[in-house]
Order: C-alpha cells, then structure tokens, then sequence
C-alpha cells in the first residue's frame, strides 16, 4: 500500500463523525451474535481493500453488522459476502470462493471493493448527515484510484451517492437511473454498471441470481480490460 492509501485508511479507521454509527458499532462488538460470542469484533469504520492499481471498483451501501464490522473488511464473513465471492472467483476476479477473515489470503484482480458508508447505521437505513460525512472517505478513495476504469454500484443508495460524486466534479446534464446490468458512460470516460445488492433478501426473492451477477460481472471485465 502506498502513503496515500495509508493516509486514506487511517483516516478512515479514526473517524469519529458520526455519534450515531460509532455508538452502534460498539454496542454490536459488546452484544456481539450467538455464533461469534468469542470473537473480537474490528467494531471501527471499515475501509476499502484491494488493488490500488485497480481498473475495477465494487462499491455497497455499509459494512454488515456481524460481517464487516466483526471482521474489519468489506463483504467478508456475511451471506452477502458470500454470494458476491462465490461471482468473483467464478468470473477471475478473486483467488478465493469465499471472504472469511482479513488474513484469508484473498486477493482481487485489478479491483477494489468499499461501501459508501463505512459504519454500519441501525436497521441499514444511514442518515442524510451520514452519508455526507462519508462522502469525504469516498471522494478519497475514488481520487486515488488512477487506472479505474469501471464502477460497479451494488444497490441504489450506493449508486446514488455515487452519481452525487460525480455531479460534485462534473457537469452531468442527463439523468442516471437505477437499473441493474445498464451501461452509463460518465464525463471523466470512466463506465458505470449498476447492480442489485446481493442481500440475502434479495437472493431469496431472486431480485439478484448467480445468472444476473456473473452477466453484469463478464461485462465489468470486458470494459475495464481486466
């Protein structure tokens, strides 16, 4: 990782912005769940992780309250984790079928995965405050990635909070809508590719299949040229 990126993490780790979310994410790391009583929970803001160098950026909403948040990565150690995974070992883009823990040796080819929201809010619905706290690491992150070249949105906050970026930088005079697997192209050249979130609501209701995903995932690497 280079000093930017470092900087950007730390940043991250010792944010203290938003009381809400700082006091949930302590109040889930005491309680803790049945099946992981004996585990330490990160209980921190959680960062993003992956190739710096990347062509390829994931984004979601927040780190899951007994995912991300017990493991101090995004999408590691919940079912939408491993759904999402279980797509990108399918499509080459990770070593591993599953994301368990920080030293589970997974890596990512050419992309990085990081939500919106790096605390995970009370029944997954964020504040507007929140989410402009936030906005900040993001812009960050996004700044730093030099070779992107494709974004893929998990969810419709994530890309609207995304689209919010970009309206900040650029002039965007046509309107983006939410729609799985659509092809947007934005002013900096970059393509973004909107998807359902891989909750497990969503699989379970079929919204979002391993058909739907690995679709919108060969398309991601075709334009990103991974």
């Amino acid at each position: 990782m280079n000093i930017k990126f470092k900087k950007i993490t730390n940043s991250i780790i010792k944010c203290r912005k938003c009381p809400r979310l700082i006091k949930f994410s302590k109040k889930i790391s005491t309680i803790k769940r049945k099946q992981n009583i004996s585990e330490i929970y990160w209980g921190k803001p959680v960062t993003g992780f992956g190739d710096i160098k990347a062509k390829l950026m994931i984004i979601g909403l927040a780190p899951a309250a007994h995912g991300g948040t017990r493991t101090g990565r995004a999408f590691t150690g919940d079912k939408s984790g491993n759904f999402l995974f279980n797509c990108l070992y399918t499509a080459g883009i990770s070593n591993l079928p599953t994301s368990i823990h920080k030293k589970d040796g997974l890596k990512l080819n050419s992309t990085y995965i990081t939500n919106i929201l790096k605390c995970v809010p009370p029944d997954d619905k964020p504040l507007s405050l929140e989410l402009n706290n936030c906005s900040n690491h993001f812009d960050n992150e996004i700044k730093s990635l030099k070779n992107l070249k494709v974004i893929i949105t998990l969810g419709k906050v994530a890309f609207d909070n995304c689209i919010k970026f970009y309206k900040k930088n650029f002039i965007i005079d046509k309107k983006l809508i939410f729609k799985h697997g659509v092809k947007y192209y934005l002013p900096d050249g970059k393509i973004l590719i909107p998807s359902y979130h891989p909750s497990p609501r969503n699989v379970n209701t079929k919204v979002i299949n391993t058909k739907k995903m690995m679709n919108l995932l060969i398309m991601a690497k075709k334009y990103s040229k991974l």
